[in-house]
């Protein structure tokens, strides 16, 4: 029988302080992350991953949970997977803890209902990282990030901090978007980017790897954005606090089974947030304070 009782309570407890990073966009004098060293010629060298955790939150998925999983153990099979489940009206969460019942490496996190995708992640990272693991895995649960292709981004976070699945990178593709889809994400992409000065080209991605040491350096705790929002929030952060960024080219395929979760006020708020974290950033760097990074 799994533990998947222990996941019920969310991880509650605040987030202990970490150093920042050193490199750029660091204050010189600040520790080293305990997650990296330097050789003799002066480079970045990281420390071991550590155990996967691969989050999967949900929300009326139980068409798409048993399917998502099989193939996540099938393609990592050392990995675990936490469903942070949001009570799921169509039983979701008790298809995920007869998963859990069967398989040692799923986990379920029964949360109190419908909180938003980005509320989701923190607690799934939470838990997570109270529980040992080195790395937690951002993954939607209706196929359209590829878990064959996850252990390409596993083999990039060897030398990274974070690494993103990226559909706009050569090499990344998407299949069946209309085209009104694609300029959005395309759009977003590109007004983020310009507004906070940063080079990722897919700051919408929902495929991500981060190293805990990550999480734990971005200020987790101080992050109240949701959806679109939530994954541009979390990027710049990485970037602003000094981490090092890579993208890895991947397919993105549109779901097959169940409702997208897109909607137009959550295309509305990454937009106006956007351009007030862009905006003040610029103000900032002007009178020469450092950024907020409350969101």
């Amino acid at each position: 029988m799994s533990d998947a009782r222990e996941a019920e309570e969310p991880g509650t407890k605040a987030d202990e302080p970490s150093a920042k990073a050193e490199g750029p966009g660091a204050e010189a004098g600040e520790p080293r992350r305990s997650n990296e060293s330097q050789d003799d010629g002066g480079r970045r060298k990281y420390g071991p991953l550590g155990k996967t955790l691969v989050i999967i939150p949900t929300y009326n998925e139980a068409e798409n949970i048993k399917p998502i999983v099989a193939r996540v153990r099938e393609s990592v099979p050392d990995a675990h997977i936490l469903v942070a489940d949001d009570n799921s009206p169509d039983g979701t969460g008790k298809v995920a803890d007869e998963l859990a019942a069967d398989d040692d490496h799923v986990k379920v996190l029964h949360r109190k209902g419908k909180e938003g995708l980005g509320a989701a992640y923190l607690a799934g990272f939470r838990w997570g990282i109270e529980h040992g693991y080195g790395v937690l895995v951002e993954m939607d649960a209706d196929g359209s990030h590829q878990p064959e292709e996850l252990p390409r981004l596993l083999t990039a976070l060897k030398g990274a901090d974070l690494v993103i699945g990226s559909r706009w990178v050569p090499g990344g593709r998407i299949v069946n978007w209309p085209k009104s889809r694609e300029f959005i994400s395309r759009g977003g992409s590109t007004y983020s980017r310009l507004l906070l000065d940063v080079p990722i080209r897919d700051m919408t991605a929902g495929y991500r790897a981060f190293r805990k040491e990550t999480l734990e350096g971005i200020g987790m705790d101080e992050v109240a954005s949701q959806g679109y929002c939530f994954q541009i929030d979390l990027a710049w952060r990485a970037i602003k606090a000094g981490f090092h960024v890579i993208e890895v080219p991947v397919t993105f395929i549109e779901r097959e089974r169940g409702e997208s979760k897109m909607s137009r006020d959550i295309v509305t708020e990454a937009a106006w947030r956007v351009m007030s974290w862009g905006v003040g950033s610029r103000v900032n760097k002007v009178l020469g304070r450092k950024d907020s990074k409350d969101s």
